[in-house]
């Protein structure tokens, strides 16, 4: 759960359930395995996770995330495809070590900035925007979410 929210129908499979901050809105998917949490905000549907387990991820059905349709493992694995960090897993009852991963900024092609590895965003007055292990950085320009990525670079034409 994101700090800040409050959780409701704990134990209801695949009940999804929201936290929210002003500029903030996570939405969690569990079962009694594994809790897959959405952050729409950081999300430029690159439908990694769609070709990957189509019967979990269907953006026409509601809730679009089905988490008892595949084992936690086969869930995991496809929310590892998520370049945005806007997919993220964690298993119930499971603590988990952090990894070390060594940073990096790759430009995607003709798409976003993939930044992983550790990412601190910070806007203008050094407030913290976002924090986690991966975010997809606008480089177009056109972002109604800026500074993350939210697909506009799909239907603006850009190129690089």
């Amino acid at each position: 759960m994101a700090v800040g929210g409050t959780r409701t129908g704990e134990d209801d499979v695949n009940e999804a359930t929201e936290s929210s901050t002003r500029e903030r809105l996570t939405k969690e998917y569990a079962t009694d395995e594994i809790v897959v949490e959405w952050e729409p905000r950081l999300c430029f549907h690159s439908q990694n996770c769609i070709r990957s387990l189509p019967q979990v991820f269907d953006e026409s059905r509601r809730p679009w995330v089905k988490v008892d349709a595949a084992s936690a493992d086969e869930v995991e694995a496809a929310v590892a495809l998520c370049p945005s960090g806007a997919l993220r897993t964690r298993r119930i009852g499971v603590s988990v070590a952090r990894r070390q991963q060594t940073p990096e900024v790759r430009a995607s092609p003709n798409g976003p900035l993939l930044v992983s590895g550790g990412v601190r965003i910070l806007d203008a007055e050094g407030k913290v925007l976002y924090e986690g292990e991966k975010a997809a950085l606008c480089r177009c320009g056109d972002s109604a979410n800026k500074p993350f990525c939210d697909g506009t670079h799909k239907t603006n034409g850009f190129r690089g």
